[in-house]
């Protein structure tokens, strides 16, 4: 699966949803959809810190890496 995007997982544990994080962090909710939906390429750096202060978390709560089966 390589790179994984848990997004989701602390947007749950801050009961807070995509339409609210989409104003604190100036970013389309269309853009956030794809990040939470593990469907993004790339995250710019400004795009993680403004997701990491708005969260209130660390850049390593929101990503995760998981190695695909293919290459156990």
């Amino acid at each position: 699966m390589g790179i994984i995007i848990n997004l989701d997982v602390v947007m749950a544990q801050r009961k807070m949803g995509l339409t609210e994080l989409s104003k604190k962090v100036d970013i389309t909710m269309a853009n956030l959809s794809i990040l939470k939906n593990n469907k993004a390429k790339a995250i710019r750096f400004s795009t993680l810190e403004a997701l990491c202060r708005a969260l209130e978390c660390q850049p390593g709560d929101l990503i995760a890496f998981e190695e695909d089966d293919l290459q156990k």
